[in-house]
């Protein structure tokens, strides 16, 4: 009988060269502020029937951040999705390979996002683009998709170097 991992345990820290707090703290901070534009929303609108629309704006651009930056701790632990069925049935060699390949199209993938969330950051910018709901300039919002998604980069780029230097399985 084979001792099966607890899905429900918190995913270990990797020993990484920057620090996994900061992001910690940052999910943590963007939930709360989710959560209270929720809930006076919520209160707002049952209590006198009027709605805080605009603050759907902020809760997108938050709701973004709070992605890629819970995608950068994912990557970095280890925790990103994979379709188990198929590595845990591959022989260790096997299992660490496909997760080096995972890592590098990873980084691929963000780097993509990242030179067209840039370009399209850009051109918000040189149009003068402003957002629907507020009037603020678009690309203070979509500036961030660049930035975050650089940050994805360098954890999956981190992850395949303490894999390839047999720190990691």
């Amino acid at each position: 009988m084979s001792a099966e991992p607890d899905p429900t345990a918190p995913l270990p820290r990797p020993r990484t060269r920057l620090s996994l707090r900061l992001e910690e703290v940052l999910v943590a901070a963007v939930m709360a502020v989710i959560a209270l534009i929720t809930a006076a929303n919520v209160a707002i609108r049952y209590l006198t029937d009027m709605s805080l629309a605009f603050t759907e704006e902020y809760s997108v651009a938050l709701m973004v951040g709070l992605t890629l930056f819970g995608t950068a701790l994912a990557i970095a632990k280890g925790g990103h999705v994979r379709i188990g069925y198929f590595t845990d049935q591959l022989p260790p060699r096997a299992r660490r390979g496909a997760e080096a390949v995972a890592m590098a199209l990873t980084v691929l993938c963000f780097g993509l996002l990242a030179w067209n969330g840039a370009r399209l950051a850009y051109d918000e910018y040189d149009f003068e683009a402003l957002s629907s709901g507020l009037g603020h300039p678009q690309f203070l919002y979509t500036m961030w998709l660049p930035i975050l998604s650089l940050l994805v980069m360098a954890r999956a780029a981190g992850r395949l170097v303490r894999m390839l230097r047999g720190e990691e399985a």
